[in-house]
């Protein structure tokens, strides 16, 4: 009787041995849903460049992966932040609290972002910034379950401002974004400015939303400047690059450096307006044969090809799913550790890395607007200029300011 209760315990247990892989695939998944999230800008000055572009670029990543990733459902809602950091960190904080989000994603505005990311580490949960710029993201608020993946502000000022510096542009004037990612833009493109042996003629700020520009363009062409930095985003900064064709600056001498420029904004301003104008980006749709296919699928959904930062997303998302499925939990920590310790690879990034700071390591790519007579199509309006390596396009890991770096 003793042996056959012993292998009825012996059979048990290796049921539930058996058992054991399937119990664990269902239970390591909190609430038994991966719920996402995305916030961003949907209806203000940047809702074109990200917004709910960024939506569709997420959806899409998530219909990739099947939809479902150990065992359960994957799920994804999205706000508007208004460019306010009370806002977007009041939508965080009911995600995180309320509807159980693992993860976010967009953030696109660097205060929000700045606001979101310490509360990401206080909840356990993970921040995936894949639209704000500003370098404090990775410097002295950097956090252990925060990622900046698409670009910085550093690596859009070096791979701008060289060039200019050293083809003649040495004396700046700056107009100024009144908020984070302006600010840091501003800071990171001076400093590389006097660095390089140019010189800063001056600055203004300009509160977010502006629409006259009159005065400060006054300003720029009355300090002897030779280029205008324009450290502005979006419609403001759509709306400095043709005031300042309107003001004559062009014509005068006087270059204007689009610090964060991207596909949509180029649009807004047409060709005849932004030809020859330079500026830095991680991504454009024409690049390649795998660039062209995805956007051909994004563009089906969405009505245009995406910009850097919405294409950003799908590798974002992806890379986030896939660690999920290889740490074999929704726990942030595991997560993380597999997101980091896993070489990116997809359409729009070879041989990425997260950094410990939490930088993504990629390729940066110096872009010139066409002139009107070279574009084949709308949205033909770009081209490849040169390459920035990963390994020189960021602010190198000895300058960092982010406690989580070690020094030797």
């Amino acid at each position: 009787m003793r042996h056959l209760t012993r292998r009825a315990a012996l059979a048990a247990g290796g049921l539930a041995a058996l058992a054991a892989p399937a119990l664990r695939a269902q239970g390591v998944v909190s609430d038994g849903v991966v719920k996402l999230g995305v916030l961003d800008d949907m209806s203000g000055v940047f809702a074109d460049q990200q917004g709910m572009g960024d939506v569709v670029s997420a959806r899409m990543a998530i219909e990739d992966f099947g939809g479902r990733v150990l065992g359960a459902s994957i799920e994804l809602i999205h706000g508007d932040l208004q460019n306010r950091a009370d806002v977007g960190l009041a939508i965080a904080r009911r995600w995180y609290d309320q509807d159980k989000v693992d993860a976010i994603f967009g953030i696109g505005n660097s205060a929000v972002a700045l606001a979101v990311q310490p509360l990401a580490q206080e909840k356990r949960r993970i921040a995936v910034a894949t639209a704000p710029g500003t370098t404090e993201l990775t410097g002295k608020a950097c956090a252990p379950l925060g990622v900046q993946w698409t670009y910085d502000n550093y690596a859009l000022a070096k791979g701008t401002v060289t060039p200019l510096v050293r083809g003649g542009g040495r004396k700046w004037f700056f107009i100024t974004s009144d908020y984070a990612f302006g600010h840091s833009l501003e800071q990171n493109a001076a400093d590389l400015v006097r660095r390089l042996g140019g010189e800063v003629a001056g600055a203004v700020r300009a509160p977010l939303g502006e629409t006259d520009y009159s005065s400060h363009l006054l300003r720029a062409a009355a300090s002897g400047a030779n280029v205008v930095g324009i450290a502005a985003a979006g419609l403001d900064l759509v709306n400095i690059v043709k005031q300042m064709g309107e003001f004559g600056l062009a014509r005068r001498g006087i270059q204007p450096a689009a610090l964060l420029c991207l596909l949509t904004n180029v649009r807004a301003m047409g060709l005849q307006t932004a030809q020859g104008l330079v500026f830095t980006e991680a991504y454009y749709w024409d690049q390649n044969d795998e660039t062209r296919a995805f956007a051909r699928r994004f563009e089906a959904i969405h009505g245009r090809p995406p910009t850097m930062m919405q294409a950003s997303v799908w590798g974002a998302v992806t890379h986030y799913l896939n660690a999920i499925r290889d740490a074999g939990t929704d726990a942030a920590e595991p997560v993380m550790a597999r997101m980091r310790a896993t070489p990116i690879n997809d359409f729009m990034t070879r041989n990425g890395r997260i950094r410990e700071d939490g930088r993504v390591i990629r390729d940066m790519y110096l872009l010139r607007a066409k002139r009107p007579q070279d574009s084949r199509s709308e949205w033909d309006l770009l081209e490849v200029a040169g390459t920035i390596p990963g390994e020189e396009a960021y602010r190198p890991l000895a300058e960092s300011e982010c406690p989580l770096v070690r020094r030797t």
